[in-house]
């Protein structure tokens, strides 16, 4: 099936002629049923496979001003695409909303992604209603960001003030024109590092980079970027290139095994291995001994981490996805709205709470372990990383 086409809406002061529209993506959703009773308050929450919830990643917009080809290659994603409409997205009440009883359901960390996410109008705003956001027992909850920077040079000091915590940065290279090349967009590292730095100086600390590395393409930058960070205070995270949706042109042969990228490090400097700092992180950590430098191995593809996965992704228009391979979302906005063409109508918190706690409860998922399993063809389209975040 196409995606379908959309009137475009513009609501961002601060987007330039090089913002390029995301498709919007017409995957496959339904709407969750509501139970006649919610979950007792403090319970753990789990699915069939006794994990957890913890984490919920939160997309709040549809556009990126990056054309990286792992996620949103310029040939697919071109400007035929046009944006969301400005009402399809959830709003900033409604993202606070769920925000809060998903906490109930145990949530401790939310991330807000994209697209990229620093493209939303008053994004300052809405990190300031999910700062003020606590648990049961009152506690903070742990607030971050991923963003590609291009725009944190500028932002990292009102977001620290709104009640962020911490930010993420991407970045596939420390070489000028291999990244410029990567995002497509003729984007220069030096912004980046300029927005790190901002970031550090707003104690948004500390910052993660993450490198997306494929073989052949920048699998060469891993030690100029060790070069670069260390001593610098951010943590590296190298990632295995993903199959995430299905328009990267993913091969496995372009996948370069975290243990050769920590192997190719362990050539040249002496490191040891770091304790895991939370319940299903998704990271291997090491740590140079010197001390000038942790990174991280984050390797889905060759050590799939399925079993320990606490992690549930909200689309910026309302659909909630279980797995970063879904091929199917769970339209909450429905709920929130009510949705007369469906027969839905809107639910108070504690419906909301109910229908949310039941999806979980019946979630599977875990699609890296089962990788390759499939028939040739026989797999559902999934969602694109620019759509659910990473």
């Amino acid at each position: 099936m196409q995606p379908a086409r959309r009137r475009g809406f513009v609501d961002n002061a601060l987007m330039s002629e090089r913002t390029i529209p995301i498709v919007d993506h017409r995957y496959a959703s339904s709407v969750p049923r509501v139970p006649a009773q919610a979950p007792a308050a403090g319970g753990l929450l789990t699915d069939r496979l006794g994990r957890s919830l913890h984490d919920l990643r939160i997309s709040i917009t549809d556009r990126c001003n990056f054309r990286c080809r792992y996620c949103m290659p310029r040939e697919i994603f071109d400007g035929n695409y046009e944006f969301l409409r400005h009402s399809d997205l959830l709003s900033f009440e409604e993202i606070e909303r769920l925000a809060r009883v998903f906490v109930g359901l145990g949530v401790r960390k939310l991330r807000l992604t994209g697209g990229e996410p620093l493209l939303r109008r008053g994004v300052e705003d809405l990190v300031a209603m999910l700062a003020a956001i606590r648990s049961d027992d009152g506690e903070p909850i742990e607030l971050t960001m991923t963003t590609n920077a291009s725009l944190l040079a500028r932002k990292a000091a009102a977001l620290k003030a709104a009640g962020l915590h911490r930010v993420t940065v991407s970045l596939d290279a420390i070489d000028d024109a291999l990244f410029r090349r990567i995002n497509d967009a003729d984007f220069h590292v030096s912004a980046v590092l300029d927005g790190i730095a901002a970031a550090q100086a707003a104690g948004l600390n500390p910052v993660k980079v993450n490198m997306v590395v494929q073989r052949g393409v920048n699998d060469h930058q891993i030690e100029p970027m060790v070069e670069h960070f260390r001593g610098s205070g951010a943590v590296l995270r190298f990632i295995e290139f993903m199959d995430v949706g299905n328009t990267n042109g993913w091969r496995m042969d372009q996948v370069l095994p975290s243990a050769e990228v920590v192997a190719r490090i362990a050539a040249r400097h002496a490191l040891h291995a770091l304790q895991p700092a939370a319940p299903g992180e998704t990271a291997e950590r090491w740590a140079l001994d010197d001390g000038s430098l942790e990174f991280g191995a984050i390797s889905s593809v060759t050590q799939p981490f399925c079993r320990d996965c606490n992690r549930a992704r909200l689309s910026m228009e309302g659909k909630l996805y279980l797995c970063l391979f879904a091929s199917h979302g769970h339209d909450v906005r429905a709920l929130l709205r009510g949705d007369a063409q469906q027969g839905v109508a809107a639910v108070d918190d504690d419906a909301l709470r109910a229908a949310l706690a039941l999806v979980w409860g019946e979630r599977d998922d875990r699609y890296s372990e089962l990788r390759g399993l499939a028939p040739h063809g026989a797999e559902e389209r999934r969602v694109e990383m620019s759509y659910i975040g990473g």
